[in-house]
């Protein structure tokens, strides 16, 4: 018999708001409320509020914590500072992602991974194998917390307004980094300038108990600047127009950070300031210094039709050279794109690449990621 799926915090709220309710990762998650093109241009125009609740959230303490997280994750962890947060990845020996995580640094011996809802598990269980030697330990915290997202270009004001104690923090803070604030009603929440829609935000980890009272708050406090609650699928066409990758489509085991463009994130430190060994150190080095037989893209078109994750992009001859790993039509640019990988020689901007729509080819053009950044 199937387990039977998990509920946030919020799920009440979810029904009476009238959202329409799917399976996500094992739980029931809303999908949308008003409709995707409203709470997507909310976003980009005003804010959305999102339950991220259902992700996974790992508590790593110790003296050894640090050090830890240097050996497990592609990051120097270390390097984070206080009230700081890192995206980052874990990879297999072989250099393939298990799950891209962001961890904050709670204090000089205390972080918080969170994971992707559907890994959580698993990266539970290989963080745990990965252990041994260090004096530090691990707490699934994730019951615990619930997650509740601001997103867009009013999000600063709204979660400043729904603070007691904490405003200025929530005005100064910068990109990647977190606060303690207190919440209207004496409700504590850690503050994170995070975010998966390519917009300014905050996320606010709260526990799960004051979940209903900080979504109202959020909600009154946010009504005067058009903020509207927002699904999985407006949060699915923001992440793309911003060229954030999802694992299980641009990310997968078989994938390395560099296959990715993400290369970058991955520390291998310098002959100034080296750093130890890390779980996929030789097999991510064996791939920067080689290169990737296939490389993401960025893809717009002219046409209607919409390229989708697993649709075949194709050579003149119709033969398939690559695959689409996300795509939809774009609310904010009014055409459809995707993301796909293809072989390096179909990856240089202005290449015209063939993709598979049911049997009928349609062009696309080969474009630099992002589609769309809110400094543009």
């Amino acid at each position: 018999m199937a387990d039977a799926p998990l509920h946030s915090p919020l799920h009440a709220q979810h029904v009476a708001l009238g959202a329409t309710i799917v399976p996500f990762a094992g739980w029931e998650m809303p999908v949308r409320y008003t409709g995707d093109i409203a709470e997507h241009s909310a976003v980009r125009t005003a804010a959305g509020l999102f339950d991220l609740s259902h992700m996974g959230e790992i508590a790593v303490r110790g003296d050894d914590a640090a050090a830890f997280l240097d050996f497990a994750l592609v990051g120097r962890i270390s390097a984070v500072a206080l009230w700081g947060a890192k995206y980052t990845m874990l990879c297999t020996p072989e250099g393939g992602v298990i799950d891209d995580l962001i961890v904050y640094r709670r204090d000089w011996d205390h972080f918080v991974i969170v994971a992707n809802a559907a890994n959580k598990d698993v990266v539970v269980a290989e963080l745990a194998s990965r252990l041994g030697g260090f004096d530090a330990a691990l707490e699934d915290i994730s019951s615990d917390i619930a997650l509740i997202a601001v997103q867009g270009p009013r999000a600063e004001g709204i979660v400043a307004r729904m603070c007691t104690r904490g405003a200025d923090d929530i005005v100064a803070m910068r990109y990647y980094t977190a606060a303690n604030v207190l919440l209207d009603g004496d409700i504590h929440a850690f503050a994170a300038r995070t975010g998966y829609t390519g917009e300014d935000g905050f996320e606010l980890f709260v526990n799960a108990a004051d979940a209903a009272a900080v979504w109202g708050l959020a909600l009154a406090t946010g009504e005067e600047d058009g903020l509207i609650p927002c699904g999985l699928s407006s949060r699915d066409t923001l992440r793309l127009e911003a060229g954030m990758p999802l694992y299980g489509q641009e990310l997968t085991r078989e994938t390395t950070p560099f296959d990715a463009g993400l290369g970058r994130i991955v520390a291998f430190g310098t002959a100034a300031n080296p750093r130890g060994d890390f779980v996929g150190r030789e097999a991510l080095l064996r791939a920067k210094v080689e290169g990737s037989a296939r490389v993401l893209v960025g893809l717009t078109g002219d046409g209607r039709r919409a390229a989708r994750s697993g649709y075949a992009v194709v050579d003149a001859d119709g033969a398939p050279v690559g695959v689409v790993t996300s795509g939809a039509p774009s609310p904010t640019l009014g055409r459809p794109i995707a993301m796909a990988y293809v072989p390096p020689t179909l990856a240089e901007p202005g290449t015209t690449v063939g993709i598979d729509v049911r049997g009928r080819r349609e062009e696309m053009t080969v474009v630099a990621l992002p589609f769309y950044s809110r400094a543009s």
